[in-house]
């Protein structure tokens, strides 16, 4: 394919994509204000967080196979529909509980975004070229961060709007990639007949990671850590998940095909992926309400001030894409990027309620510098050592362990800064004299700040100072590991051919061993 031709393929995806992101970054700055509005908890903004994080991480696997089987456009073109449903959902919602339901139907839309998005780039292009390609979605992705807070801001903001319209605004956009996919994306059908879909195996592989995450949510909040609850659900996850292991490894079709982790560089990539998840989005998730809460900032001014990560993360994933195209050499930028990201990670972890913006901002750019040479590099490496017709498996195994790092990091780090806050809270009150009503322990509700008195005030921000602090302090160690098993991947020289070349030429082979078996 020519690069027009390319491009034009791309501009569905790219739609797609940026609903994708623009659902998870336009609430980023108005969770605070949604939390408040309909008086829920601190672990009810994890949940908003997390049950999208949770429904995306389940289901990655269930599109990454689907894709190996059916149309791959219509999938996209399914999951942009679902996206619709749940946004006009959350759109209309008046209850917390409804408001999560809805986020869990937007997570299965992009599930499906973020698997096929991956597989279909994969199919039409090179891994050679897929760099500078790769680079256009950073900028997409980029652009959609940016754009998210700045617009959820705004929203919130303004009267006669409201937060509703946070997701009502993507709604648009979700329709007009699903026109984009039918006008000028063409792949050559790759479905089989005799295709069947593992549903015991699905299930099983869901429900036990579900199980498992919601343990990881509840436990600290809901109930001790040391409980006959986490017994229960630690319990049924791992049941549940060797169980889908062993429905994997003898089914015709499976989910995730356990031979593909024979792959090192798969399984090195997989692991890379997971704590990438745990300490990028588990770290930064909160920093929307560090600002907020800690240093008093509308949402508005809050989406401005994670513009330097933002730009990091454009300007290094598209630098080393371009590079990375032209030379061939790629694990280079996999170290680079692990090494930074664990800087930044390290220099976030000494913010409080009274750190600068200038310093804040250079901590930022920083991580985004980290992440943008990293993760698509990371999916890029795994592509291009995997038979063609494993892509949409491999891509989505990547995305998946990826997405549950994610959800394990948010849903974590959410019990620790809840229970961090609420401690520190408790010392300061005391330490000033005021009536606390509280044991240092559990958690309390998001604060109005607009409506507590000086001293109280200070008190809070001091203590979501302090808390999101720990968060970046544990996500360190995490960035570490994943730079540990970045230095042992292997770099293989870049094909030159499209996942569609390659399965063509696959299946040429494949019929000319036929033959020759026939033959003799």
């Amino acid at each position: 394919m020519t690069n027009r031709q390319i491009l034009q393929a791309m501009s569905g995806l790219m739609a797609g994509m940026f609903v994708a992101i623009l659902a998870g970054t336009v609430v980023a700055n108005a969770l605070p204000t949604i939390i408040a509005d309909l008086g829920a908890s601190q672990s009810s903004y994890t949940w908003v967080v997390t049950a999208e994080l949770l429904a995306m991480t389940a289901t990655v696997p269930l599109w990454g196979k689907l894709s190996d089987l059916f149309d791959k456009k219509l999938l996209l073109q399914l999951s942009l529909g679902m996206f619709v449903v749940g946004s006009l959902l959350a759109g209309f919602s008046h209850g917390v509980e409804l408001l999560i339901f809805s986020r869990v139907v937007q997570g299965i839309g992009a599930g499906g975004l973020t698997a096929l998005a991956q597989v279909v780039m994969a199919a039409i292009i090179p891994p050679r070229r897929l760099g500078k390609y790769a680079g256009i979605f950073g900028a997409v992705f980029a652009i959609g961060t940016v754009a998210g807070p700045l617009v959820g801001g705004v929203l919130v903001d303004t009267s006669w709007l409201g937060w509703r319209w946070c997701f009502f605004i993507g709604v648009p956009f979700a329709l007009l990639a699903i026109a984009l996919l039918q006008r000028t994306l063409r792949l050559p059908a790759v479905g089989r007949r005799e295709a069947k879909i593992d549903f015991l195996g699905a299930f099983l592989i869901v429900a036990g990671v579900c199980a498992l995450l919601i343990w990881v949510t509840l436990a600290g909040n809901e109930f001790d850590w040391a409980s006959w609850q986490t017994a229960a659900l630690t319990g049924a996850g791992v049941l549940l998940l060797v169980a889908a292991v062993f429905v994997e490894a003898r089914t015709a079709e499976p989910v995730i095909p356990l031979n593909i982790f024979r792959n090192r560089t798969v399984t090195l990539t997989t692991v890379a992926s997971l704590l990438v998840g745990v300490a990028m989005f588990g770290g930064t998730v909160f920093l929307s309400q560090y600002f907020q809460v800690s240093l008093g900032k509308s949402p508005t001014v809050a989406g401005l001030m994670s513009l330097p990560m933002i730009l990091g993360l454009l300007v290094s994933s598209t630098v080393a894409g371009q590079v990375i195209s032209k030379t061939g050499v790629w694990k280079r930028y996999l170290v680079a990027g692990a090494v930074i990201m664990t800087v930044g990670l390290g220099l976030l972890s000494t913010i409080d309620a009274d750190t600068s913006f200038t310093l804040l901002s250079v901590y930022m750019a920083v991580l985004g510098i980290g992440v943008g040479m990293l993760m698509q590099n990371l999916v890029l490496a795994a592509q291009n050592d995997v038979p063609a017709s494993e892509l949409g498996a491999a891509t989505s195994v990547l995305s998946f362990f990826r997405s549950m790092g994610g959800t394990i990091g948010t849903s974590v780090l959410g019990a620790i800064l809840a229970n961090r806050v609420a401690s520190e809270m408790t010392k300061g009150l005391d330490a000033a004299g005021i009536p606390s009503g509280g044991d240092g322990g559990g958690e309390s509700s998001v604060p109005d700040m607009s409506t507590l008195p000086e001293p109280v005030r200070r008190i809070v921000e001091h203590a979501y100072g302090v808390a999101t602090a720990d968060l970046f302090l544990i996500a360190t160690p995490c960035a570490l590991l994943a730079l540990l098993t970045v230095v042992f991947i292997k770099e293989k020289p870049l094909k030159t051919t499209s996942g569609m070349e390659r399965l063509a030429e696959e299946a040429g082979a494949a019929t000319e061993t036929d033959r020759t078996v026939v033959g003799s």
